[in-house]
């Protein structure tokens, strides 16, 4: 006869951390919102730690022991898995699926969540010239599940704005452009996402820098998150939101139509296919 399956023995560490949060917290007669209140976060964020939606970050770990009196134990745990992703973007990660809708304006390169394999290994190989193989491999196979949120047919609502640098900027080589340009023109054919291009024509406009999202939620305030290189940071200052919310939409006011920019995409597309046979 077959032993019994031992469901413990096939936690993660992720789902232990969570059971492990919502037992001690029930123990101490708190409810989400009674915990959020003493580690200055709210109810459902603390709902969305336990659900598995947000890790467990150190910082809160600390706050948590501290008001559990469990000692160090959160503070270990938490150090016990890491994100995948590079510390500065994981909560960003987190977010994103969180969101009902995001906005990407992007002026080098195309946004993560719309990277082929290919596209991103060469970025990330060219940050990193001598990473470790796996480590590369590590950061890319991370932002393709990041991309996997894209696989859901309505949510989140996707609005992008890049410059036309980026169809022109020659990354990884003729053959993973032309990949990687078809790979967004099949999500917006698919009615997946939005995409404009600002064309170089338009000049000087009200866009901003290098990258920037901003993330709409069902049941909290918008929040702003920009990156340069090796930092990123996130913003959730209404007057500074509203701002961005501007830049943004200057940006799109100087963008081609959504069919044209369909267009452009395209035929830059095939451009490189046809350089890269010759």
């Amino acid at each position: 006869m077959a032993k019994p399956k031992d469901e413990k023995a096939a936690q993660s560490p992720e789902e232990f951390a969570r059971e492990e949060l919502r037992r001690h917290r029930e123990a101490a007669g708190l409810t989400q919102e009674g915990l959020g209140e003493r580690i200055f976060v709210s109810g459902s964020y603390v709902g969305q730690m336990e659900s598995g939606a947000r890790r467990l970050r150190p910082e809160l770990a600390v706050l948590i022991d501290k008001e559990l009196g469990t000692g160090d134990y959160f503070a270990r745990l938490a150090k016990a898995f890491k994100s995948k992703h590079v510390e500065y973007f994981a909560t960003v990660a987190e977010l994103e699926v969180l969101a009902t809708a995001i906005y990407d304006y992007a002026s080098t390169l195309v946004p993560g969540l719309l990277q082929t394999a290919d596209y991103a290994r060469a970025v990330v190989r060219a940050a990193n010239p001598t990473a470790l193989n796996d480590y590369v491999e590590g950061l890319v196979e991370a932002r393709m599940d990041r991309a996997r949120l894209l696989d859901d047919p309505v949510n989140p609502e996707m609005w992008v704005v890049v410059h036309e640098a980026v169809l022109r900027t020659c990354v990884g080589g003729r053959a993973v452009m032309a990949a990687q340009l078809r790979h967004i023109h099949s999500y917006v054919r698919a009615h997946r996402i939005t995409v404009q291009v600002v064309p170089f024509s338009a000049g000087a406009h009200g866009a901003l820098g290098s990258l920037v999202k901003i993330m709409q939620f069902a049941d909290a305030p918008d929040l702003a998150y920009t990156e340069g290189p090796y930092a990123g940071h996130l913003l959730d200052y209404p007057a500074l939101v509203r701002r961005y919310w501007k830049s943004y939409d200057l940006a799109r006011a100087a963008a081609l139509s959504p069919e044209v920019s369909l267009a452009l995409i395209e035929s830059v597309a095939e451009e490189y296919a046809a350089c890269g046979q010759t």
